[in-house]
């Protein structure tokens, strides 16, 4: 029977890099995954997803604005078995390279599904049935989730479907309803749409995207609307009828009001997400969602059983998880560490246009009472943005009036994403307005909206 210092329960963005940084600090160390390295995020979500959404970027333009480059495309068309393979053979890729790693740091990968047996022992099945049992002295449950179904309407895999079926479909759909408009719902509509499926968004709340600020919400829904998404917010799905060849779903205003059908070929449920918890966890403590409920430290009510990443709940997010594995397994292993919690971090939607953004909304720091600035910069005020064709949207700072630190930022447009993560250290840094307007950014560049917006915050901007 093989003993470890810690056995990782999930390969995903938190459980792979808890069991690497565990290596890196000299413990005897597995990781138990049922299907592949990378989880969810690396095999059916983030990296997958991102690969479709280029690929639906790049054709969009070829067909609606090659013009505007001096181009012209006759015959221009498609191959949509060759598009999802390729989003496949990125995953795949990323996938052995996590592989790799564990070799590398010398972390027995172990597939099968693992489970929680008594006195400090990890049951692992494998793909034939077969049970293992394997000893140690610690555990991180990082498990992840899967998309949550809707009572009314459960996922058949072809009809009616979640994340993880949306980005495999042996063939376009020519409709399809999403309901739920977060990032999840969002992207898939931005990428469907792309190559001309009929895309209905049905979301409860007031706006697409809702926990955004609602300026950079409204400037993504007018967007998306001139791309030919249909889009209803403040609407519910009341029921559905999956007995034809198709879905009907009958929705009405949230508030109440009128109802009115929707017919697609496919439905798309982006609601939520629910645990996935390892077998035998029985008795592990969960919250009033059916997630695991950790300490600081990151421990469960079950001595030396740790959970971090998508299993304890929200932020529900890659970059998030991976923080906390590090920080619990520091925890558990480095002598004094004290580890800490998710604070401020960025979300990212890879629509087009992109959306990002980190910290207080607008709405939220009126809801608090905080004394503040906004500053402002149009992507259409760029240079570099208009040479590249990315002019539509916007970088919103808001800032502390008094001390000038960056209580939070906001950004629709292209490379969002990545510009966040200058904010994302500033406000690491407690930096104030003054030490990014003092930072010279070059030119031309995008993130020069960065510091252009800091400056509108404070009445400097030369460019507005």
């Amino acid at each position: 029977m093989s003993s470890y210092d810690l056995l990782v329960i999930g390969g995903g963005p938190a459980g792979y890099v808890g069991a690497i940084r565990a290596a890196q600090l000299g413990k005897r160390v597995a990781c138990v995954e049922k299907e592949r390295a990378g989880g969810t995020c690396l095999n059916w979500g983030c990296i997958p997803t991102k690969a479709l959404l280029k690929n639906a970027e790049l054709y969009h333009n070829l067909k609606h604005h090659a013009d505007d480059f001096g181009l012209s495309i006759d015959g221009l068309s498609y191959d949509w078995e060759k598009v999802i393979k390729r989003s496949r053979n990125v995953s795949d890729k990323l996938a052995g390279g996590i592989e790799f790693l564990f070799k590398k740091n010398k972390v027995d990968y172990i597939r099968g599904t693992g489970g929680l047996a008594a006195n400090g022992k990890v049951e692992v099945i494998d793909a034939d049935g077969n049970s293992e049992l394997l000893t140690t002295e610690n555990v991180l449950v990082a498990t992840g989730c899967v998309s949550r179904e809707l009572p009314f309407l459960k996922f058949d895999g072809k009809k009616v479907i979640g994340s993880r079926e949306a980005m495999v479909l042996p063939e376009q759909p020519k409709s399809i309803t999403i309901i739920g408009a977060g990032a999840i719902g969002i992207e898939f509509a931005y990428f469907f749409n792309a190559y001309g499926t009929e895309v209905t968004v049905v979301e409860m709340m007031d706006t697409i995207l809702p926990i955004e600020d609602h300026e950079v919400s409204a400037t993504l829904e007018k967007s998306l609307t001139s791309q030919g998404i249909r889009v209803l917010t403040g609407t519910k799905t009341a029921a559905a009828d999956t007995s034809g060849d198709g879905v009907k779903l009958t929705v009405e205003p949230a508030e109440g009001g009128d109802s009115q059908t929707i017919e697609s070929e496919v439905c798309l449920v982006a609601t939520g997400i629910a645990p996935v918890l390892p077998n035998n966890a029985e008795q592990i403590k969960l919250d009033d969602r059916g997630f695991i409920a950790a300490d600081e430290r990151y421990m469960t009510n079950v001595p030396n059983v740790f959970a971090a990443g998508d299993i304890t709940g929200p932020p529900w997010l890659a970059h998030t998880g991976s923080y906390e594995a590090v920080q619990a397994i520091e925890g558990i292993f480095v002598d004094g560490h004290e580890p800490k919690q998710v604070g401020t971090f960025p979300a990212c939607t890879y629509c087009h246009p992109e959306v990002a953004s980190i910290g207080l909304t607008e709405e939220a720091c009126k809801e608090q009472g905080l004394d503040y600035r906004v500053g402002k910069f149009p992507f259409a005020a760029s240079g570099r943005a208009l040479a590249v064709a990315e002019s539509e949207g916007f970088v919103k700072i808001i800032f502390d009036k008094k001390h000038g630190e960056i209580l939070g930022a906001h950004m629709i447009g292209g490379g969002s994403t990545e510009l966040i993560a200058e904010i994302a250290l500033a406000m690491n840094l407690e930096a104030t307005h003054e030490e990014i307007e003092a930072t010279i950014h070059a030119h031309p560049t995008l993130a020069e909206a960065v510091h252009e917006a800091t400056s509108d915050a404070f009445g400097h901007a030369i460019h507005i």
